[in-house]
């Protein structure tokens, strides 16, 4: 890189870093305030809510990425446009290929960054999340729930105990379940103990009575008699022999190209790993559509006088409309696989028409013959008042020493 493109690309990398900072923490502090619940109603510490709200934190960084990119190049060549630094460039003989190629340099250091997040970085956070997740809901029952005191954990979920037992036993248990509105289900047990391993954690109940209502009053309610009944504290179902069975975000890239198909997901959320994968690969497009899309727009020489607000306006909302117009496509591939080449064909797209505009731009314009003439008449005309004054002026000045 020549010195112009090292200063363009430490001023426009340090511009990002600080942006993107800043839109982590705005993200970070939305997050922790929507689980803050875990500390005030739950019984759980500062540590739990910082790890799963950290957590959480890769999933978005993958979507704010971009647009912080676009923003910084934006900012960076207005700046270059305001100092007339873009315009003594292009004075001395440069092209637009010396402000793009740092700026390009760039983008794809962010399209390697966000393919390190959506194939690595998400996954492995979004599993440990699940843990934890686990972890808490377990701790639920043990610390949070207080015999003889109803308990509501979550809308339409609420737990009774009627003691706690030295070794950790639960007795007379008392779980409602109306989360679905299709079936209410209530669990009575004599007692009930907790058990954790590697797929999760369980409440096994022993010696009680399920009660399902599926239909509306006039349908009889259920009643199933068990001896032990073991309950995902997860997801609050039966549980079922095997791993855990990940979602689509929670998967790494080979096994969404080749998921098991013995797996419960597999034939359910099929079109979810479709989505995922594409998105993960479309996705890391953007970054570099949204620099090329900064450089046409606003990396053009423009003189202080020239109105630069709407351009920048104009090029950060197209940046918004194309991001928005691929997740909405994204969910329409989920539910039919051929319109996966939209995904690609919408960032594609972008960096096409950025570049023309670009080539466009740089490419040197053979003056107007027209206005090459009226310029050498007004040169004339200047030129000729010039001497003219230039005559007068001595002798006006004789006649009034005279």
């Amino acid at each position: 890189m020549t010195i112009f493109s090292r200063y363009v690309f430490r001023q426009t990398s340090g511009a990002l870093l600080l942006v993107l900072l800043s839109l982590t923490g705005i993200v970070w502090i939305s997050l922790a305030l929507r689980e803050l619940n875990v500390v005030t109603s739950q019984g759980q510490g500062a540590l739990t809510l910082i790890k799963m709200t950290t957590l959480g934190l890769p999933s978005f960084v993958a979507v704010i990425t971009p647009f912080a990119l676009l923003i910084t190049a934006i900012h960076t060549l207005n700046r270059l446009n305001s100092d007339s630094e873009i315009i003594v460039l292009t004075a001395s003989g440069a092209t637009a290929w010396t402000i793009t190629k740092p700026l390009v340099a760039l983008g794809l250091i962010v399209v390697v960054f966000i393919s390190f997040v959506n194939h690595y970085a998400m996954p492995w956070s979004l599993r440990l999340l699940r843990d934890i997740v686990v972890e808490v809901r377990t701790d639920l029952l043990t610390q949070v729930i207080q015999p003889g005191r109803f308990s509501s954990p979550e809308t339409g979920l609420t737990f009774h105990i009627r003691e706690r037992a030295a070794d950790g036993t639960l007795r007379g248990l008392v779980m409602h379940d109306l989360r679905d509105e299709k079936q209410a289900q209530s669990y009575l047990a004599d007692k009930g103990v907790l058990v954790k391993d590697d797929s999760g954690a369980y409440l096994f109940m022993m010696d009680g009575h399920i009660l399902r209502r599926s239909g509306g009053i006039t349908v009889p309610t259920q009643i199933i008699a068990f001896d032990k009944y073991a309950v995902d504290l997860d997801r609050l179902e039966e549980r079922t022999a095997g791993p855990p069975d990940f979602k689509a975000r929670e998967r790494y890239f080979s096994e969404l190209v080749s998921p098991d198909p013995k797996e419960k997901s597999y034939k359910t959320e099929l079109g979810r790993y479709r989505s995922e994968l594409h998105e993960r690969f479309s996705g890391a497009l953007y970054p570099l559509a949204f620099v090329l899309m900064a450089i046409a727009v606003v990396g053009q020489a423009q003189s202080t006088r020239q109105n630069r607000n709407m351009r920048m306006g104009l090029c950060f909302l197209a940046g918004v409309g194309i991001r928005l117009t691929g997740l909405a496509v994204n969910n329409v591939v989920t539910l039919h696989a051929s319109a996966v080449p939209l995904l690609y064909l919408i960032p594609l797209s972008a960096i096409g028409i950025s570049m023309f505009l670009i080539v466009r731009g740089a490419r040197a314009r053979k003056p107007n013959p027209r206005i090459e003439r009226l310029m050498d008449a007004a040169g004339a005309l200047a030129a000729g008042l010039k001497q003219r004054f230039s005559r007068a002026a001595p002798a006006a000045a004789g006649r009034a020493g005279g």
